[in-house]
């Protein structure tokens, strides 16, 4: 990959307030024409990255080029779209006549008005006052005056915040649609459900630093074995000894059986090896980490204290 590849390229960012480091000497690099999800708890420094990168506050430190110039210069400005929390219109002003406004102000032509909501799907509701919109159509409007300058960036900040399960997919399947050709959007979410399936690579950040970062299956990693047996203790040496197998765990229980290593592994194998030396076989089927239980064990201090094996993977991946 080279450095025209790149849409955004932070290096060592950082942002402290005070004694506060809102920001952590980050690094972000965002490839062209990929939906990049960025993802952390409340109060990780998302938010204020973000802004950053639109020149909206100054960073503390560390060096920043997005779109191939300074953030907030007229340059960079100009190809990215974004919509930073929650978006503001004029609440008397149709949805039409909102996006009109921004047009005239940004000296785009306002035949652009009516593709961008038709492409978020406002096209029936263009005459109607903002403020008789639901919530996800406001969020929708929002994306639509993103899309204005028709952006080679586009920047969304929870864009589903707020929306029930039919607005979700609705705007979930906007995203995706919006992140192809050559179009880059950076995506901005706690919600790893909707994350899991929106993005082509997902940075997780806590602390203002950068915890993992990878595509989901890599932050997911390998699918393993999970078997039921007892007595397990004489299932796992059974199970060991089967050739392809690296290692197995049994869990807290001692029910379960976990083959980390089973790219050769055949489940009907291994059943059948137990059941011939009498183990009792209750259950075997593949299992594999959500993106919701990874992103826990890297953000809380319980979930890292019981997952620092996989955090340690998990890093192995970012720094590959």
């Amino acid at each position: 990959m080279t450095h025209a590849d790149l849409v955004i390229d932070a290096r060592d960012l950082s942002k402290t307030y005070g004694t506060i480091a809102a920001v952590d000497h980050l690094d972000l690099q965002i490839r062209r024409g990929e939906v990049y999800g960025f993802v952390g708890p409340n109060g990780a420094g998302k938010t204020t990255t973000l802004r950053m990168l639109l020149g909206l506050i100054r960073p503390t430190g560390g060096r920043i080029e997005v779109m191939g110039a300074a953030p907030g210069s007229a340059d960079s400005l100009s190809r990215i779209g974004s919509m930073i929390e929650t978006p503001a219109f004029y609440p008397h002003l149709s949805g039409y006549q909102n996006l009109f406004v921004l047009a005239k102000y940004a000296g785009i032509p306002v035949e652009r008005v009516d593709s961008v909501l038709a492409g978020v799907d406002l096209s029936d509701r263009r005459d109607d006052a903002f403020r008789t919109y639901s919530l996800g159509m406001k969020q929708r409007l929002g994306v639509a005056a993103a899309l204005l300058k028709d952006p080679a960036l586009l920047i969304l900040d929870e864009p589903t915040n707020g929306l029930d399960p039919a607005g979700m997919a609705e705007m979930r399947s906007l995203i995706r649609d919006l992140g192809t050709g050559d179009r880059t959007v950076l995506l901005s979410s706690h919600l790893m459900a909707e994350m899991e399936q929106i993005c082509d690579r997902i940075g997780i950040i806590s602390g203002g630093r950068m915890v993992a970062e990878g595509t989901v299956d890599e932050l997911r990693g390998e699918d393993r074995l999970l078997i039921r047996a007892d007595p397990s203790d004489v299932a796992r040496d059974i199970v060991t000894s089967i050739p392809g197998i690296a290692s197995v765990d049994v869990d807290r229980e001692g029910l379960h059986l976990r083959v980390r290593d089973h790219a050769t592994v055949d489940p009907a194998t291994v059943n059948a090896r137990l059941v011939q030396q009498g183990i009792a076989v209750s259950g075997l089927q593949w299992e594999r980490s959500s993106l919701e239980s990874v992103f826990l064990s890297l953000t809380s201090p319980e979930g890292a204290a019981a997952d620092n094996i996989h955090r340690d993977r998990l890093m192995e991946v970012t720094h590959a």
